[in-house]
């Protein structure tokens, strides 16, 4: 995704603006990806468009240099409110990021305001996989040997294949694909590089896909996945706007990549997978993730047992 910074700051004071374009320009030269950076902009965009329309002549609406706790927590509970507590959660860590450059890069603060801001609990929720019957579905209307359907079919096969992040395979260039090992190597946070290796089902899908993307007027990019007008590339939006899609034709609701991801973890727990391996393919450094991707089948484990057994059926 290419972040447009003149649209995202536009509504925004020029203090709020230029330091939202220097903490950019900080963020760029640390190599953080650009899906991370655009999370992190975007909350502090949010914070600064939030206290410019509560009031915009309080001193923090004007420079974040001067926005207090009080208005940081009444943000927090507004992200509560009107999104969720997951969203609040993701905005508590960007903005702790900002406000330490604040204080340790800019030397525009001496403390954060994000000190003593408790971080919102998350909602433990059991997210739904994505069932083999649901990706037959889906597969089902990319059935056609058009550009778009040997596209899609690939993209749903790899998500499904290998658990990948959304951005991760939209950002897949050409070399990335490594045919001689069935093997893709995926760049994910915190530009760690992992290689995954791929079924043949999900081989023969993206050789086909890239023998129809030869004769697309993009093939001239590295980037794997096109759009299907013009000659440009298909980003992490427009895989996302697309599985949505496609959902709606197949009748299966809530269609998004994460899906898959939780799916693999679950499969692979539920076939008594290693956790360390399965950190190592998902691109895992802390052990909480594998609990909190394999919730679903942890509570899917213990209804069978529960069932075999019968505690209570002889009464």
């Amino acid at each position: 995704m290419a972040i447009k910074l003149d649209q995202l700051v536009a509504a925004l004071p020029p203090e709020w603006a230029g330091f939202v374009r220097d903490w950019d320009r900080s963020l760029r030269a640390a190599g953080k990806p650009e899906t991370t950076r655009y999370n992190y902009l975007l909350a502090v965009v949010q914070l600064g468009r939030y206290l410019g329309e509560r009031d915009a002549d309080a001193p923090g609406a004007v420079d974040p240099t001067e926005v207090v706790r009080e208005q940081v927590e009444e943000f927090q509970a507004w992200m509560i409110e009107t999104r969720s507590r997951s969203t609040a959660l993701n905005k508590h860590k960007c903005l702790q990021q900002f406000f330490r450059w604040l204080v340790e890069d800019e030397e525009e603060l001496e403390r954060s305001p994000m000190e003593r801001i408790r971080q919102p609990k998350k909602d433990v929720k059991l997210i739904p996989v994505m069932g083999q019957a649901e990706t037959k579905k889906l597969l089902g209307e990319c059935k056609g040997k058009d550009f778009v359907s040997l596209r899609d079919e690939a993209i749903i096969r790899l998500y499904c294949n290998t658990g990948a992040r959304l951005a991760e395979v939209a950002e897949l260039s050409v070399e990335d694909l490594d045919f001689g090992t069935d093997s893709v190597v995926y760049r994910g946070k915190g530009a760690k590089s992992r290689r995954v290796r791929f079924g043949h089902k999900t081989a023969r899908a993206l050789s086909r896909y890239l023998r129809a993307r030869a004769k697309h007027p993009g093939s001239g990019l590295p980037n794997v996945w096109l759009a299907a007008r013009g000659g440009g590339p298909l980003g992490a939006n427009g895989i996302k706007i697309r599985l949505k899609r496609l959902g709606e034709l197949a009748g299966v609701a809530d269609v998004h990549a994460h899906r898959w991801r939780h799916t693999f973890a679950h499969e692979w727990k539920r076939a008594g997978g290693d956790t360390g391996d399965l950190m190592l393919l998902l691109g895992w450094t802390s052990d909480a993730m594998p609990r909190h991707y394999g919730a679903s089948a942890a509570a899917e484990r213990a209804q069978e047992v529960q069932l075999r057994m019968g505690i209570g059926d002889d009464v």
